[in-house]
């Protein structure tokens, strides 16, 4: 976001490099079997009953006294050899990733995408760079994650990891979701989501609507990283069943393109959907506000409704020491269409069918809420301010004041920027039952 404060998730710092192909993770290579010759020698043994020659040879030879003595120290080196070599394929199968544990902890869900710790392998085709953007003039100058952006900005088919397809039910009877919580999260932010689970994140049912969650999720970059966390986003996902992970590097400039999947996959499973919050995970949503909010909304999500942290009359940065700087070999353009912060904002279901139609033929951007808003600008509709929603915190009075205070944000639908631990204090201090403030914000506008 632009001018908006928002701060980015971890995880969102730029990417250096597109390595293994466009902006998927590198797979792990396959560990090589070290003990083969091991395991013929075991079977050879066993085919051929290894005991019972060794006992009917040793009765043969080992007729004095000397080469008794002698029979038996071989004996006893062959046995122990027998025995070493057993321990070590016992231990190597043990220590080898399990198939069988893996085949487990598939079935239960066997209608949804493969539960694997194994780095992701793209199911697509792998889409190839394009290289003649190094042609152009300026382009050697521009930092290693534009170059990146330009040359891989073209590829937007990516393999879905983990899926929750039964997340709405079936598509015919995915009107009955009234609010889906769509929040972008990095695959190393588990602290952010397990207390966005128990607090404002809850699937519920509230003022007799039903609220559900998705986290919407990349690759990490690291390949070795990649292999653990797409193993948690698994466990997660078999306990929590509300992960959405593509099979693309989870990055900054990557945002824009994890938006324009999760609206096709909500074109695809979840298409009756009236309303969704769009959101980060290091913000706090009083969800129970924004459904009574969104109840008053004319139309229960059949008509446009785009709000949050209105940004305008703004234009690309083009210092290369910001984060969001934009260089002109990106876009020429010197100005922004008006757009709402990205960190949190609300839409009907009618306007993500829109943005998800204009973004068929639209060229992805890197700044995801700039996107956004060229997608709106494109369908022909707006985004408007919303006074419960603030981008960049809450403003008390005097600074003497307690800025955390539970009255400051128990009549407010959303506010950036929370850690872990203060999403889980001030849901249960706005839902104390004793509390008493002296003045009632009035955010209840209509949009």
């Amino acid at each position: 976001m632009l001018g908006g404060g928002r701060r980015g998730e971890e995880g969102k710092t730029p990417i250096t490099a597109f390595k293994c192909g466009g902006r998927n993770a590198c797979a792990p290579s396959v560990r090589k079997n070290p003990i083969q010759a091991a395991r013929k020698l075991l079977r050879a043994a066993s085919k051929h009953d290894f005991g019972e020659r060794v006992r009917k040879g040793r009765t043969a030879a080992c007729g004095g006294e000397m080469a008794r003595g002698w029979c038996y120290r071989v004996e006893a080196a062959v046995l122990s050899l027998a025995g070493l070599i057993g321990l070590v394929f016992l231990l190597h199968r043990d220590d080898a990733p399990s198939s069988r544990g893996s085949r487990e902890a598939k079935e239960p869900f066997a209608s949804a995408s493969p539960l694997t710790m194994e780095a992701p392998r793209p199911t697509t085709a792998e889409c190839r760079e394009n290289s003649t953007v190094a042609n152009l003039t300026g382009f050697a100058e521009l930092p290693g994650h534009i170059q990146d952006f330009l040359r891989y900005k073209h590829c937007r088919d990516f393999p879905l990891l983990l899926d929750v397809p039964e997340k709405c039910g079936d598509p015919q009877s995915s009107h009955l979701v009234f609010l889906l919580l769509a929040i972008k999260s990095s695959p190393g932010n588990y602290e952010r989501r397990e207390v966005i689970r128990k607090t404002w994140g809850q699937e519920r049912t509230v003022a007799g609507v039903h609220i559900r969650r998705v986290f919407l999720s990349g690759v990490a970059a690291n390949a070795r990283e990649a292999r653990k966390l797409n193993g948690l986003l698994a466990m997660e996902a078999a306990e929590h069943r509300d992960i959405l992970q593509w099979g693309f590097q989870d990055s900054f400039f990557n945002l824009t393109l994890k938006q324009s999947l999760f609206h096709a996959w909500l074109d695809a499973r979840c298409p009756g959907v009236r309303f969704v919050l769009n959101g980060d995970d290091d913000v706090f949503a009083h969800t129970d506000n924004m459904v009574h909010y969104l109840l008053g909304v004319p139309g229960a999500g059949d008509r446009h409704l785009f709000v949050g942290h209105l940004i305008s009359h703004v234009g690309p940065i083009r210092e290369k020491w910001s984060k969001y700087y934009v260089p002109e070999l990106v876009t020429a353009s010197k100005s922004y269409p008006p757009y709402c912060g990205g960190g949190g904002l609300l839409m009907s279901g009618f306007t993500s069918r829109a943005i998800y139609q204009a973004s068929l033929d639209l060229e992805l951007f890197p700044i995801d809420d700039v996107y956004l808003g060229m997608c709106l600008q494109k369908a022909g509709l707006a985004p408007a301010a919303h006074g419960g929603i603030r981008m960049v915190g809450v403003r008390v009075p005097s600074s003497t004041l307690d800025s955390f205070d539970p009255c400051y944000y128990k009549e407010l639908l959303l506010v950036h920027r929370f850690v872990p631990y203060e999403m889980l204090l001030m849901w249960r201090a706005v839902h104390q039952q004793g509390l008493v403030c002296g003045k009632k914000l009035e955010v209840y506008q209509s949009p």
